[in-house]
């Protein structure tokens, strides 16, 4: 593939994104898409990043819905030739004090975090350039929670040789049992946003080992990372980062340098590789939602 460098941030418009964004703006050598699902809303911050001297582009985008994915993979083939970098950012959390079930959060909340966005992963891939980079922006929490879940459980989810079929049908398994109120019986925690960055991460590591298998000549480098505690609508605004700070990881991830060949597959913290068995250190939840 050839073209310009360009790189796509999904759920960027405001927090964690629009910063992600802004940081690249700076110093990414390509084209920078800022994607919203209004875009009437989009085309608003794009304006107030251009009375800051930055010059993002604007791509309408719903990553729940394969047509808007379709219609964002055809303009960069069209236009690029393909993706340099996708930010995997779009994600939601449980209000504080819904009224949902945790069945109804459970099946609104994976399939946003997790299932739309695989599909994301699975569009843009092989729409990757050589040394092409995908960051999975996931959550402590996630980490956390995976020590919550049965050992059983936890030996899947942490499994070198479990399958993106298997993953997937964890996943709707955790949805089906919440649904019924059951999942704690079946060895399930009580963190709905948890479990849906548990299978982001698991994802990762799925899809890191496809490229090590599969494409080890393109460079391409899958990687899932946590931002820390980003002040934001969705930590009501209790978080200690600023969200430039929250960036500085998810954007460190998408320009490591091309040849580079570590970290793939991981989650990533403050720019450092957590490891993925034994129970956490030092860790506590109140790092996210």
């Amino acid at each position: 593939m050839s073209g310009p460098q360009v790189v796509l941030v999904t759920g960027s418009t405001r927090g964690l994104g629009l910063a992600i964004v802004q940081t690249l703006c700076q110093g990414f050598k390509g084209d920078v898409y800022l994607s919203a699902r209004d875009v009437q809303r989009g085309a608003m911050v794009v304006e107030d990043l251009q009375r800051e001297g930055l010059k993002p582009r604007l791509l309408q985008l719903d990553i729940t819905d394969p047509v808007s994915i379709q219609a964002a993979r055809q303009h960069f083939m069209k236009e690029y030739g393909g993706l340099d970098v996708l930010i995997n950012n779009a994600g939601i959390a449980p209000k504080r004090g819904d009224p949902a079930s945790i069945g109804s959060q459970a099946e609104r909340i994976l399939q946003t975090n997790f299932f739309a966005t695989r599909d994301m992963c699975n569009e843009f891939l092989p729409l990757l350039k050589k040394d092409g980079r995908i960051v999975n922006v996931a959550s402590i929490v996630g980490y956390i929670t995976l020590y919550m879940c049965s050992p059983d459980l936890q030996a899947r989810l942490c499994s070198d040789d479990i399958t993106e079929e298997e993953l997937v049908a964890l996943m709707k398994r955790f949805v089906a049992e919440a649904k019924d109120g059951d999942h704690i019986n079946k060895g399930w925690p009580n963190s709905v946003y948890g479990v849906s960055k548990i299978g982001l991460m698991a994802l990762t590591r799925i899809q890191a080992r496809r490229l090590r298998r599969e494409m080890p000549q393109r460079g391409i480098l899958i990687n899932s990372c946590c931002p820390g505690w980003v002040k934001s609508d969705m930590t009501y605004p209790n978080g200690t980062k600023t969200p430039a700070e929250g960036a500085d990881t998810p954007v460190y991830l998408a320009l490591l340098p091309p040849a580079t060949q570590e970290p793939q597959g991981e989650f990533v913290v403050d720019r450092q590789v957590q490891v993925w068995a034994g129970s956490p250190t030092g860790a506590t939840v109140d790092e996210g939602p």
